[in-house]
């Protein structure tokens, strides 16, 4: 399969190098290892607190490349050259993912936290870049609908993702062979979106810039968007563990991650149909409390049929999530609107890193891992709530003008 890419690539070709990119970045790079945890722990290759380590340091190079993104322009017109082009970062970014999953391929376990750091920032650059290089190109193009195909993307790298793992399970295959089959994944889309993702995208999104004046409305908005982050990473990376710890030996175990990939690709096509009426925060709010269900569903009510629907429940709103955090940003941020999405998107990323290391105090306090887990689990859906309730109340004391 190959993306035409002629001088002027259609709207059709700039959403699809969108979808592709946040694939790798985020379905691969960030969210494979999610999948792979179960046979690595069978392997021995490595224990929950090691894991949990591992997903630690994802997260924190996920927060560090937000930070680096909306950092960089200040750095570079300090030092008074241009800030970094966004076409180049995105491939910069989906290079290394490759390099970075086949190396965790290796059997230096030693290396692997650094691996997974540095996957972390890779991953927070494409996202960033790829958003604002994607929605500017589109909205230039008059086409701003199509900016949900983009946040298909993790969706789609999700879903294939677990689809595989449950294939090489079946096939008698190891976690080193998936991270292999993984990096060579991510290699065939990198190559397909290449020649695509070149050039600017607009004035205003070419390349993050400061978030300009903080107001208050501004620092609720980024601090219910960072409880999203929180909410729903224990989920994202231990959903494949907690239904062996939850439920009894089955078949289905090993599909609950691609359901969740698949209510992603969902989510992200739904949320483009939302009427433009519709407040974006209270369209988040509404994704808070879907995802909340969906989070504590499987716990609470135990059983495959629930641990289904609430892996679906989870997926829907994720990239929604991102789809109209970041549409929001653009809008309280319109001059300089990539500065407001990396702020979010690290403040997100420290969300990120506090649900692993929690999720595995609780269950080392616990009488069994799947009390812990549930406990765990409980706390992120009350984050959830307390997001949707933020954005509710941000709706109604600053209320956007009216959209015709």
């Amino acid at each position: 399969m190959q993306i035409p890419h002629d001088r002027s690539p259609s709207t059709t070709t700039v959403a699809l190098a969108g979808l592709f990119s946040l694939a790798v970045a985020m379905g691969i790079g960030r969210f494979a290892f999610t999948p792979l945890l179960p046979v690595m722990l069978a392997e021995g290759v490595v224990d929950l607190p090691g894991a949990t380590w591992l997903a630690t340091a994802n997260y924190i190079g996920y927060l560090l490349g937000a930070l680096m993104c909306s950092a960089q322009p200040l750095l570079w017109a300090r030092w008074g050259r241009p800030p970094l082009d966004a076409a180049r970062c995105v491939r910069g970014g989906l290079a290394a993912t490759v390099l970075l999953t086949l190396g965790m391929a290796l059997p230096v376990p030693a290396l692997w936290p650094l691996l997974r750091f540095l996957a972390g920032v890779g991953s927070a650059v494409v996202f960033v870049y790829t958003s604002g290089w994607c929605l500017g190109r589109l909205t230039a193009m008059g086409s701003p609908s199509k900016t949900g195909v983009i946040y298909m993307g993790p969706g789609a790298g999700i879903a294939v993702s677990g689809l595989l793992v449950s294939a090489m399970v079946l096939a008698g295959g190891s976690a080193a062979v998936g991270w292999a089959v993984f990096a060579a994944l991510a290699a065939v889309l990198t190559a397909v979106v290449w020649p695509t993702v070149r050039g600017a995208a607009d004035h205003r999104t070419a390349a993050p810039a400061a978030a300009g004046r903080f107001t208050a409305e501004k620092l609720w908005f980024v601090l219910a968007y960072g409880l999203s982050g929180f909410g729903y990473i224990i989920t994202a990376t231990f959903l494949p563990v907690i239904a062996r710890e939850t439920l009894p030996p089955s078949f289905w175990l090993g599909l609950f991650w691609p359901i969740l990939g698949v209510g992603v690709m969902a989510g992200a096509l739904a949320a483009t149909r939302l009427p433009r009426r519709v407040d974006f925060r209270d369209a988040l709010a509404g994704c808070y409390v879907v995802q909340a269900v969906g989070v504590v569903l499987g716990v609470w009510v135990p059983g495959l049929a629930s641990f289904a629907v609430g892996s679906l429940l989870v997926g829907l709103p994720f990239t929604a999530i991102s789809f109209f955090g970041m549409q929001e940003a653009r809008r309280l941020s319109p001059v300089a609107p990539a500065g407001l999405m990396g702020l979010c998107t690290a403040v997100y990323g420290l969300g990120q890193i506090a649900g692993p290391p929690l999720a595995a105090w609780l269950v080392h306090g616990s009488a069994s891992r799947a009390a812990g887990f549930a406990r765990a689990l409980e706390a992120a859906a009350a984050s959830l709530v307390l997001g949707a309730v933020i954005h509710l109340v941000l709706a109604r004391v600053w209320p956007r003008p009216a959209v015709q």
